[in-house]
């Protein structure tokens, strides 16, 4: 699967509108179950030996010794070493033949012959395709057996090489590694879901085509009946709604394009999903697509998506939390009803528990859906986030290395006070007493232009001493610095907020 684009190599471009005035700050979101089982009823339908019906041409060429004898294991063991690669073709094809046979193959004699070690080195000889297939037809037959001698070729370390040879030149060795996956998987659930995990689906579903012999896809059809459905259908949705989601990355034309499709309705319930991967692209998808106009956000928050984000915000992932809020932050981005939606479903309070306590990348997400609500959203609606006591995990990130974090969080401060009007005293007062102006002045000096600017302005406008409270209890005492120290009894959660 491919990786997922870097949400920080797209910041940049995830801005609304170029330039530095208030819509700047408002980024262009561009950012069923059947399992078969082994038994000894349908032990046919999971495993199959192959049986050759008639000599093949390779077989004519096996040397003569092998041919006019029978040949013992050992002679057989001794030769399939050999460093002359007729003798060692030669006693494999023995070996295979053995086990060919219709009337009780000498399986267990094999095994204990120790020759199974040597057959699984010869799948690595891509030097010698013929080798190859004629060592996983031998292992194929093997594996056909009862589950003791399956689980003999699967502990000899058979099954990465099987899924190697998948994608062997040779069609031939191709289908052989087909068939001897196949005879694996039937054993059970737990060689199925092994081989599963080992990715055996995708190479698998790639040899469905117009072009494949059909003997071979009978194959790779049986080996699919196989798998678990379940299994195979989460690996199929995960890969279509990765699809989705590169679609909606394409911008706004794009993106009605699959509004347009419908799937949207069908793409948010998949946020969640019990598999991670399926959560995953899902998030990215439906991401995606509120990257657009707000009229097309409206289409995925019209699909309750909102009902999926505290699950997700939550998430012990943290990639998931991450992608939770930059999502978040593309609706805070928009209108003021849109804005309402994530206060109304409860969102608030855990992005702002995200910007404190999540790991950097998911923070970073925080600040832009903070600095982004603090320009889209009304007066109350920024009360609303004051109140939530966001001011002291907002001003932590001033110190930060990533510029453009720190005048994302300025920014956002700068919104609050212009916003608070008269009351732009009291949230002075939170950010001294946090310990936000310390680091603004220290911003003075930062080597950004606008940063030390925008540092510069908060400081002049705010902090000059001009409009301090006058409540006795907040009045400050100036140290030598110039700066000033509020009561630090004072108690933000009480104070009250009427921009």
């Amino acid at each position: 699967m491919a990786e997922n684009p870097s949400l920080e190599n797209h910041r940049i471009k995830s801005f609304k509108n170029k330039g530095r005035d208030v819509e700047t700050m408002r980024r262009h979101r561009n950012e069923v179950t059947v399992e078969l089982r082994k038994n000894k009823r349908d032990e046919h339908l999971l495993k199959k030996r192959n049986v050759p019906q008639e000599e093949s041409l390779e077989d004519s060429d096996v040397d003569a010794d092998f041919k006019a004898q029978n040949v013992t294991l050992e002679a057989i063991l001794q030769n399939a070493t050999s460093d002359n690669p007729v003798v060692q073709l030669s006693a494999v094809q023995a070996a295979r033949k053995l086990l060919s046979s219709d009337r009780n193959p000498p399986i267990d004699d094999l095994i204990k012959s120790g020759i199974l070690p040597i057959l699984v080195k010869c799948l690595e000889r891509d030097d010698n395709p013929s080798l190859q297939f004629e060592a996983a037809w031998a292992l194929t037959n093997i594996a056909s057996g009862t589950s003791a001698q399956t689980q003999a070729v699967v502990q000899s370390n058979a099954v990465p090489l099987f899924l190697r040879l998948l994608h062997s030149p040779h069609q031939n060795v191709c289908e052989q590694a087909v068939w001897a996956l196949g005879n694996i998987i039937g054993d059970g659930p737990q060689c199925r879901d092994y081989v599963i995990s080992l990715g055996v689906v995708k190479p698998l579903l790639s040899f469905i085509n117009p072009s494949i012999p059909i003997t071979f896809l009978r194959n790779v059809t049986w080996v699919i009946v196989n798998l678990s459905f379940k299994q195979i259908c989460t690996l199929i949705l995960v890969d279509t709604v990765w699809a989705l989601s590169y679609l909606t990355d394409g911008g706004n034309e794009q993106i009605q394009m699959v509004i347009d499709s419908g799937v949207v309705p069908f793409l948010v319930p998949l946020l969640s999903h019990q598999e991670v991967k399926v959560q995953t692209a899902a998030l990215r998808a439906v991401g995606n697509i509120v990257t657009g106009t707000d009229e097309q956000t409206q289409v995925v928050l019209n699909c309750d998506v909102l009902s999926h984000f505290p699950n997700l915000l939550s998430h012990p992932k943290e990639k998931i939390n991450k992608e939770a809020v930059w999502f978040l932050s593309n609706i805070t981005a928009g209108n003021q009803q849109q804005v309402q939606a994530v206060i109304d479903a409860g969102l608030i309070p855990m992005i702002i528990h995200q910007l404190a306590k999540g790991d950097f990348g998911t923070q970073k997400e925080a600040a832009w859906a903070i600095s982004n609500l603090t320009i889209s959203g009304r007066k109350d609606q920024v009360e609303y986030l004051v109140q939530q006591n966001v001011i002291p995990p907002f001003c932590n990130l001033l110190s930060v290395k990533d510029s453009q974090v720190v005048q994302v969080v300025l920014d956002g401060l700068k919104n609050i006070l212009i916003m608070a009007g008269e009351e732009a005293s009291t949230i002075a007062e939170i950010i001294e007493e946090c310990g936000g102006l310390e680091k603004i002045e220290v911003l003075q000096q930062h080597e950004n232009e606008d940063i030390y600017k925008l540092a510069f302005e908060i400081i002049d406008q705010y902090f000059s001493g001009d409009d301090i409270d006058e409540d006795p209890s907040l009045i400050p005492e100036a140290t030598q610095g110039g700066t000033y120290n509020f009561d630090p009894t004072a108690n933000l959660q009480t104070k009250e907020f009427n921009f």
